[in-house]
């Protein structure tokens, strides 16, 4: 277990690193608009960006306004978004979300954590993503399988609840850095440790805690 300090020290470097490994680092999933954002977030869990930029590369044109979700056909939708998984559950808290976007926040994405929290199918990962990507507010990390994985592989923290794990990285990086490191840690995932990663060939190995 490492302490504060030699996490502190050990997350400048491995930052310094990522950013010469993965300086393109950024959102891939596709939209248009903030409630689009919302949509193909809630859309990716359990799911590939992939998968849900071809969902959604539909989907979009198909319910182009808020409204449109807010009138939509439940089974109807569940039809229009089953290749990204778990189908049911996403459709149920989409189209409430979009109902409580539209009564209580006047058809605009709310600004705070607390606000966002509030729409069905939104947690703090979500939320994060959301406020970073719309908003440029970095109010904590969004802690998604990469994140975790990279956390733990590296030290930067001892559990694999996302909350506690996203406190951990919240303490030892900068504010300024919270929003970016997300994307660096699902980059360098995606590229050069994914999960059945050996670590041979990993360019940070140097630096793994865990194997």
């Amino acid at each position: 277990m490492l302490t504060l300090q030699e996490r502190k020290k050990k997350i400048r470097i491995l930052l310094k690193d990522l950013k010469k490994l993965v300086p393109e680092a950024k959102m891939i999933l596709e939209y248009s608009n903030n409630w689009e954002l919302v949509v193909a977030v809630v859309l990716s869990a359990q799911c590939t960006d992939k998968q849900v930029n071809k969902v959604t590369k539909v989907l979009f044109k198909k319910y182009p306004t808020l409204q449109d979700y807010v009138d939509a056909d439940r089974q109807e939708f569940e039809q229009d978004i089953y290749s990204t998984g778990f189908y049911k559950n996403k459709a149920k808290n989409i189209l409430a979300g979009a109902k409580i976007v539209a009564e209580q926040f006047d058809g605009h994405i709310p600004k705070t954590m607390e606000a966002l929290i509030l729409i069905p199918g939104v947690g703090r990962k979500t939320a994060n993503v959301v406020l970073g990507n719309v908003y440029g507010i970095a109010e904590g990390i969004a802690v998604d399988t990469h994140v975790k994985r990279f956390a733990l592989h590296f030290g930067l923290t001892d559990s694999s609840n996302p909350e506690i794990i996203e406190r951990d990285l919240m303490a030892i990086l900068p504010q300024k850095e919270w929003f970016a490191f997300t994307y660096y840690a699902i980059e360098y995932g995606r590229h050069f440790c994914s999960a059945r990663c050996k670590h041979e060939d990993c360019p940070l190995k140097g630096y793994l805690l865990t194997p």
